[in-house]
């Protein structure tokens, strides 16, 4: 209202369906879309009676003459304007897919990896089975041995990112304000490996429970 009153244009979008005509009322009656908000609406009967709203008044208004295109209000949360502007381009999907796909790769990787390492010791697990560890005290070490593994490639992982991250600000100075790394990062980055170590140790450590003590002692 302050800015109808003040006759100051948005300084953002203005889209036109056809010319506005002269003078500033005109550009009031007219059809374009010069205004964007966000709006709160905390329970699905508010956005409802909100959506109502909306068509009660583009109904109205094509009885005066405007809006003669089809009724198409729609209320977009963030996620769906941001796939309906296509905020977030193919390429970073793209990016994305692999990630995770060389993070399953990682993690056969570490299966196979863990697996030799704990076949290994297959005769110190038999001779703790025999002076009186149970299967679950194996299990514990073995598993929290595999979480080790994961918290050391997150850290890792985060120091090669800070670098890569430093040489893109390097390369791009566009890019100084959007490539970092805050807290939140930091923390789902090593919970994933750490989540994803454990996952990963958890059918090699059963197979290292798995050890007959008798056997190992024979040998």
């Amino acid at each position: 209202t302050t800015a109808v009153d003040l006759k100051q244009r948005s300084s953002g979008n203005n889209s036109c369906w056809k010319s506005p005509g002269d003078g500033w009322d005109a550009y009031l009656d007219s059809d374009c879309v010069w205004m964007q908000m966000w709006v709160q609406l905390d329970t699905p009967a508010r956005l409802a009676e909100y959506k109502s709203f909306l068509d009660s008044y583009v109904n109205e208004q094509k009885k005066l003459g405007r809006f003669p295109r089809p009724l198409n209000n729609r209320l977009l949360d963030v996620n769906e304007w941001m796939d309906d502007q296509e905020v977030v381009s193919r390429d970073v999907q793209v990016q994305t897919g692999l990630a995770f796909a060389f993070l399953v790769v990682c993690l056969v990787n570490t299966i196979g990896l863990l697996l030799a390492k704990f076949t290994r010791k297959s005769g110190e697990i038999g001779l703790r089975r025999a002076l009186g560890a149970s299967r679950r005290e194996v299990f514990n070490q073995f598993l929290i041995e595999s979480g080790v593994v994961g918290l050391s490639g997150g850290i890792l992982g985060l120091a090669l990112t800070g670098l890569g991250l430093l040489a893109v600000r390097a390369l791009y100075s566009e890019y100084k304000t959007v490539a970092h790394l805050d807290w939140t990062m930091i923390f789902v980055t090593v919970a994933l490996a750490i989540v994803s170590s454990v996952l990963a140790g958890v059918y090699p450590t059963w197979r290292a429970c798995r050890v007959q003590p008798a056997a190992q002692l024979k040998i």
